[in-house]
């Protein structure tokens, strides 16, 4: 298949099914060609920029990947949470440095995985505290909240003057209280106080 047809067909995928990330076998599926042969196709394409291999055996068109449709891919338990949630739900200023994400499996080998995305960090929490969001692959705001403090506290550190927030005072509901309700009380104790400044300082 020449460059034109592979990228065509993999724009017809993202137009009709809203498919973005590719494992190789699907690749080789749709291309109907051995492993060997796509892997001299994918070297190819990578050259000419038609696709970028966003993580070991996934592929994509450039700039389509988000890192919520990759994180499943590099873990199927995974989900995104705690700074960088934040900054999508613009809960924060600054542009996190690393991707978080929660899982509730153990690896012994290394959890950071560098992707053209970023760096995804992957840490394995208790059962109480990994709580999959019902609706897509990143965290709403209140846990997202909760879990980058709940991060922080087992790093030892406190979340004084580390992030500028927006609108935190939004999450005082008491949807928050039953959430905190799975976190250490310590973890409770400065989220309250975190969603009560923003509060102090709207009035």
């Amino acid at each position: 298949m020449n460059l034109m047809g592979w990228q065509k067909m993999l724009e017809t995928q993202r137009k009709n099914h809203g498919k973005v990330l590719f494992s190789a076998t699907e690749l080789a599926n749709m291309a109907g060609v051995s492993r060997p042969v796509l892997n001299v196709e994918l070297s190819r394409l990578r050259r000419q920029g038609v696709v970028v291999q966003y993580a070991h055996g996934y592929h994509g068109l450039p700039d389509a990947v988000t890192p919520e449709a990759l994180v499943g891919a590099m873990d199927s338990h995974a989900y995104i949470t705690g700074s960088y949630a934040l900054y999508r739900h613009n809960r924060i200023t600054q542009i996190p440095k690393r991707i978080t994400c929660f899982t509730d499996r153990y690896s012994p080998r290394g959890r950071e995985r560098n992707t053209p995305l970023g760096r995804f960090v992957f840490t394995c929490v208790r059962s109480r505290v990994y709580v999959p969001p019902a609706d897509g692959l990143i965290s709403p705001p209140a846990q997202a909240l909760a879990d980058w403090v709940y991060l922080l506290r087992r790093e030892g550190l406190s979340s004084a003057g580390l992030a500028t927030f927006r609108a935190l005072s939004d999450l005082a509901t008491p949807e928050l209280d039953t959430l905190l309700l799975r976190y250490p009380s310590t973890v409770r104790q400065e989220v309250r106080a975190l969603v009560g400044e923003t509060q102090v300082r709207r009035r």
